[in-house]
């Protein structure tokens, strides 16, 4: 229960950060695609767009110092946690200046023969490629005080800085819609600039804040320790590259067979598709120090519990969002964009689908990691990662439409699924009929009904403001009677009940 309410107050805080940011980065979207055009927004997500996989890398190899950090955390050793940064932030500059060195490389051929760019933009486009560069070092490097600050479940502090980070956004957004000579070049050195300031924020507060964050190479050094974090780092790294070489990868291979416009259009299909799964994201950025310190702990069988009991929750707050704007995502687009870039509704839809796939099994991946024999699961991962994108290039040679890359990934997305089935029960014991039943069941029961209620409104009213309203009203009234009467199980309920109760009563004490 203690653990419920940490997860539940955390969660809490990310949900208040994403109330805000949510609003201000969609809104944001929309002056840069106004002020650069789809042509050089399509250019940006093309070479620029790669600075927002760095966010994925950065959050996926926190994920893996994190795991050692929260698992001695559970053991209650803090002479352990120092060697643990230590070692951390000596394998991350090491990978940081492996991952300028390939991308140095990766960029001559990129510019020599892959991209599909306009001769005039060509340098601009390069300057950017430059910028991420220099991105990618602090990222990495950075990746230590994002893992100390996730072992702490500092979520008001990652709320903060997120916050901080959208406003700033909304801030240069506005500028270049304003801004006199070339819009791109200057966009994508402001939001470098920015990634670098707010990394560098988090190093000196976190050198400040937590006793475990002090570098001593010599002090603190461990070999038994350092072979076994070099392992794990190193296939959690194989499987976090090359999962952004295949995102990354679908925009390289959309670009060189239909160019930048295209390209403009899953630009803003990925973005959608991210801040509305960020609900969802956020609440395993509570869980997953939860798992590490329980399996830490000793307690697998609360692991697996709350593992479980993510999957469904997190599954829960993509449909709570997903339902509607999938219902009424013409309307919404129209609404939402001066110019809907072509294929932009039809990238978002798979998309979106594919991301409601993938969340059932996400904390059942972070289960893996905490148990920490991940070798053979990465390395199947990792294979499984590129194979799309070669599948796709063989369907758009035979002349199949762009949206095609989606359904592919769907399928991938379907066998990673049943992948990592297969490992949680042979490392971590899971019972794959019970998850079936009360988790994936569950889920889609739920999600199928949703929908189909939800959707109502479409065969009676036309489409406008009055029928919007109506599908949100609807999805919202069916996602409460659809996840508590079939989604959850009475002991969740329960749990649910008391949580809700306990908070409550605590908010009237703290204004008594």
């Amino acid at each position: 229960m203690q653990h419920a309410k940490r997860v539940a107050k955390n969660t809490g805080i990310l949900y208040v950060q994403m109330a805000i940011t949510v609003v201000l980065s969609l809104y944001t979207t929309r002056l840069v695609l106004a002020a650069l055009g789809a042509e050089d927004f399509g250019i940006f997500n093309v070479v620029g767009g790669a600075i927002a996989m760095l966010t994925f890398l950065n959050s996926a190899m926190a994920s893996a110092s994190q795991r050692f950090m929260s698992y001695a955390t559970g053991e209650g050793n803090l002479d352990k946690l120092k060697k643990i940064f230590n070692i951390s932030f000596k394998l991350h500059v090491v990978i940081a200046f492996i991952l300028v060195i390939v991308l140095e490389i990766v960029g001559y051929f990129l510019f020599h023969g892959i991209l599909e760019i306009e001769t005039n933009r060509i340098d601009v486009a390069k300057l950017i490629y430059q910028f991420l560069i220099v991105s990618t070092f602090f990222t990495v490097v950075s990746v230590p005080y994002d893992a100390v600050i996730n072992a702490h479940e500092n979520m008001f502090l990652v709320a903060v800085l997120r916050i901080a980070e959208t406003m700033l956004k909304l801030v240069i957004a506005v500028y270049i819609t304003y801004a006199t000579g070339d819009k791109l070049f200057v966009y994508g050195m402001l939001m470098a600039a920015l990634s670098i300031t707010l990394l560098v924020f988090r190093q000196v507060y976190c050198h400040k804040k937590y006793e475990e964050v002090a570098i001593n190479f010599s002090k603190y050094s461990d070999k038994k320790l350092f072979r076994q974090m070099t392992g794990f780092a190193g296939w959690s790294f194989l499987g976090t590259s090359t999962s952004m070489i295949a995102n990354y990868g679908q925009t390289i291979i959309i670009n060189s067979f239909f160019g930048t416009k295209v390209n403009a259009a899953q630009g803003v299909a990925v973005q959608v598709s991210g801040q509305l799964s960020a609900f969802a994201t956020v609440m395993l950025k509570a869980l997953n120090p939860v798992l590490a310190k329980s399996e830490g702990a000793g307690n697998r069988g609360l692991m697996l519990k709350a593992s479980m009991l993510g999957s469904k929750i997190s599954f829960f707050l993509l449909m709570l969002f997903f339902v509607p704007v999938l219902i009424e995502m013409p309307y919404i687009f129209d609404f939402w964009l001066k110019v809907v870039p072509e294929y932009t509704i039809v990238f978002c839809t798979l998309l979106l689908i594919r991301k409601l796939v993938e969340q059932l099994f996400f904390t059942l991946e972070s289960s893996i990691a905490a148990v920490g024999n991940i070798k053979q699961f990465q390395m199947y991962r990792s294979i499984l990662n590129v194979f799309p994108l070669i599948v796709t290039y063989f369907f758009y040679n035979a002349g199949y439409p762009p949206q095609t890359i989606y359904i592919i990934f769907i399928g991938y997305s379907i066998l990673l699924a049943l992948i990592t089935l297969f490992y949680a029960k042979r490392d971590c014991g899971l019972s794959i009929s019970y998850f079936m039943k009360n988790v994936f069941l569950r889920c889609v029961l739920s999600f199928g009904m949703a929908f189909v209620f939800s959707a109502i409104p479409l065969y009676f009213l036309e489409q406008g403001f009055t029928r919007f309203i109506s599908v949100v009203v609807l999805s919202f009234v069916f996602f409460v009677l659809t996840v508590g009467l079939v989604g959850l199980e009475s002991n969740e309920r329960t749990m649910f009940k008391n949580i809700i109760v306990s908070f409550i009563k605590k908010t009237k004490a703290n204004h008594g």
